[in-house]
């Protein structure tokens, strides 16, 4: 087996495509082999797994984990299709604010690395999507934070304009409010 690495415009954000083998059946792959990723040079060590499922319309995100429990994760997308977004949080970064957008879907089989110190958000673009994914730090409500799915200073080009939001995504901050709560930010190098 192995898998494809192709680097996006942010620094660590990469999309990750394993071999597929399709015939009549339909299809096997190996969604993560340790091996393989650390030939990659990915070496998180992944410690819990993860699973929605999420009907037209429905957008999760913005969120992240802060410096007191910093969490890297490897999504990918096993029923429907999903854009899945990653954004530049660390202050100092030449790339701060900056989002990346990709589609995974069970289809093209594409995996999102989201690293430390990046926001991630999905919407939903098929009638229903499972979004499955892995992470290198357990879940951690203390740190949690949430940025605004469409703040205006980060500028991410969503499918729709009316999406489906928790109550706690439609109370996320702005970067305004993320950048004056050092608390809760990511400086670049560390």
């Amino acid at each position: 087996m192995s898998i494809r690495i192709t680097k996006t415009s942010l620094d660590g954000v990469l999309v990750i495509e394993p071999d597929v083998f399709r015939d009549p059946r339909g299809f096997f792959l190996e969604s993560y082999n340790k091996r393989d990723f650390q030939a990659c040079g990915i070496l998180h060590e992944f410690v819990q797994d993860n699973h929605s499922r999420s009907v037209h319309k429905v957008l999760r995100g913005l969120h992240y984990q802060d410096m007191s429990a910093p969490q890297t994760k490897l999504v990918r997308c096993t029923v429907g299709r999903v854009l899945d977004v990653a954004v530049d949080l660390r202050v100092g970064s030449p790339t701060f604010a900056q989002w990346v957008g990709v589609e995974l879907s069970p289809e093209n089989a594409r995996q999102l690395l989201v690293p430390v110190g990046f926001a991630h958000g999905f919407a939903v673009l098929s009638d229903v999507a499972e979004v499955q994914y892995k992470c290198d730090a357990y879940y951690a409500p203390a740190a949690e934070g949430v940025v605004m799915w469409n703040d205006p200073d980060i500028g991410i080009r969503w499918p729709f304009s009316d999406p489906i939001l928790s109550k706690r995504d439609q109370a996320g901050m702005s970067l305004k409010d993320y950048l004056a709560a050092p608390k809760f930010f990511y400086s670049a190098g560390g």
